[in-house]
C-alpha cells in the first residue's frame, strides 16, 4: 500500500458542513439536468404526436380534403421503412372542420390516425375545445367539413386529453383513419401524409434535418412511373421556436452547472485549507520522515477526494429520490401557457448524468490543487519541537 494513501486514511478530518455544502451542489446539478432533460422528453413526445418526427406529403397538405393524397402502398415506401433510425411510419389524415353545439361554434383540425378500436366516429377532444363548448366524455359533436359541398358528421367524444402544444394555435381533435378517409372520398391506402417517428438519437435540430432530406431523396430516386415522390419536413423546422427555448434551457443548465461546480470547488478549497492548518505539525512531521512535497500534497487531496465522493453520493442519492418522486407523484405543478406541461418534468439519463458527476468531480479536484501549493511552505523547522 502506498503511504500516501495509508496516512490519508487515518486522517481524521470532520468537515460535516463541507460535506453538505457539496451534497447541495451535486444535487442542484442533477436535478437541472433531470428536469431539462424531461422538459425536451415532454415536449418532442408531444411534437411527436402532433406530426411525428419527419412528415412526407406530395405538396403540402390539404385541410380540405382536395389535391393529391400519399398512396401508402407505393413501391419506395419499403425503401424508406429501411432507413437506418426509421423506428415507423404512419398514415394519417389532416381535415379542417366546425364543430357545434348549442350555440357555441368552434373551427378545429382533426387529425386521423389508425387506431385498434373498431369502433366507428369516436374521437378524442383538447380540454380547451371541451371547456369551450362544453363537451364532456360520451357526448355527441356535430362536425361540419367544409369543401366542394358541406358534409355533416355525428361524432362522439371518447376521451378528452390535456392540449398543452398546439399546432397552429388550431385545437386538435383526433379521429380514426378510416373516418376521414369515407368524409374524402378516399381508399383505404390514401392518407394525407405519412409520420414517420425516429430514434431517440435521431431526434436533435440537425440530425432530424438530415433525415428528412435522405427520406425525400429516397422517395425521388425509387418513385415508379405513376408514383409521386414525397417532400419531407422535420419537426424540428415546423415547430423552430420550440426547440429554441429547449436549447436555451440547455445554456441555462451549463451555466447552473458551472456555478454549482464553483461553489462546491470553493467550499472545498476553505476546508482544506482549515485542515492544512490544522495539520501543520503533521505535515512537518511527514517531510521530516523523508516525503516530498508532492506525497504530502497526495495525502490532503485523498481525504479531499473522499469528502467530495460522499458529498457527491448523497447529493444523487437525494435527487433521484425527488426524480422519482415527482415523477410518479407530479408534485409540483407549472402553468402550461408559459411552459407548455402542466408539472415539472423529470428524466433521468443515466449516461448524462454520471458525464456531469465525472466532469464536476475532475473540476473540483483540479481547484484543490490550489491550497496543496500551501504545503510547499510547510517548514519542518517550524512546526516539528523536539522536547
Amino acid at each position: 500500500m502506498k503511504a500516501s494513501r495509508f496516512i490519508s486514511e487515518r486522517l481524521d478530518f470532520r468537515g460535516r458542513i463541507t460535506v453538505a455544502a457539496t451534497a447541495v451542489s451535486f444535487l442542484i446539478i442533477i436535478i437541472a439536468v433531470a428536469v431539462v432533460d424531461g422538459f425536451r422528453k415532454e415536449i418532442r413526445d408531444g411534437v411527436g404526436n402532433l406530426m411525428g418526427d419527419v412528415q412526407l406529403t406530395t405538396s403540402g397538405i390539404s385541410y380540405f380534403g382536395e389535391g393529391n393524397p400519399v398512396d401508402d402502398s407505393a413501391s419506395y415506401i419499403p425503401r424508406l421503412a429501411e432507413v437506418s433510425g426509421v423506428k415507423g411510419i404512419t398514415p394519417v389524415i389532416y381535415r379542417t372542420g366546425i364543430v357545434k353545439n348549442g350555440d357555441g361554434i368552434q373551427g378545429v383540425l382533426i387529425k386521423a390516425v389508425p387506431t385498434a378500436d373498431t369502433t366507428s366516429l369516436m374521437v378524442s377532444i383538447p380540454s380547451t375545445l371541451s371547456s369551450k363548448l362544453g363537451l364532456k366524455e360520451g357526448d355527441p359533436m356535430i362536425t361540419y367539413f367544409i369543401g366542394e359541398r358541406v358534409r355533416m358528421r355525428r361524432f362522439t367524444v371518447k376521451e378528452v386529453y390535456a392540449d398543452y402544444l398546439r399546432t397552429d394555435d388550431k385545437m386538435l381533435v383526433y379521429a380514426s383513419l378510416p373516418d376521414l378517409q369515407r368524409v374524402n372520398g378516399w381508399s383505404s391506402r390514401e392518407a394525407s401524409a405519412l409520420e414517420v417517428t425516429l430514434e431517440d438519437r435521431f431526434r436533435g435540430n440537425e440530425a432530424e434535418k438530415e433525415k428528412a432530406a435522405q427520406l425525400s431523396m429516397i422517395s425521388s430516386l425509387n418513385a415508379l412511373e405513376g408514383e409521386q415522390p414525397l417532400v419531407a419536413a422535420a419537426a424540428t423546422s415546423r415547430f423552430a421556436r420550440l426547440f429554441d427555448w429547449l436549447n436555451l434551457l440547455d445554456f441555462n443548465v451549463l451555466a447552473i452547472l458551472l456555478l454549482m461546480i464553483l461553489v462546491a470547488g470553493f467550499n472545498m478549497v476553505s476546508g482544506l485549507l482549515i485542515m492544512l492548518f490544522r495539520n501543520t505539525g503533521t505535515i512537518g512531521t511527514l517531510k521530516a520522515l523523508g516525503m516530498d512535497n508532492k506525497g504530502v500534497s497526495e495525502v490532503f487531496l485523498r481525504v479531499s477526494s473522499r469528502i467530495v465522493l460522499k458529498g457527491m453520493l448523497i447529493g444523487n442519492a437525494l435527487a433521484l429520490a425527488f426524480c422519482l418522486l415527482q415523477g410518479t407523484t407530479h408534485l409540483l405543478k407549472l402553468n402550461p401557457e408559459n411552459y407548455f406541461v402542466g408539472f415539472v418534468p423529470v428524466w433521468v439519463n443515466v449516461p448524462k448524468i454520471l458525464a456531469a458527476d465525472i466532469v464536476a468531480y475532475v473540476l473540483i479536484m483540479l481547484l484543490l490543487l490550489l491550497p496543496s501549493l500551501f504545503i510547499s511552505r510547510v517548514d519542518p523547522a517550524d512546526t516539528v519541537r523536539v522536547k
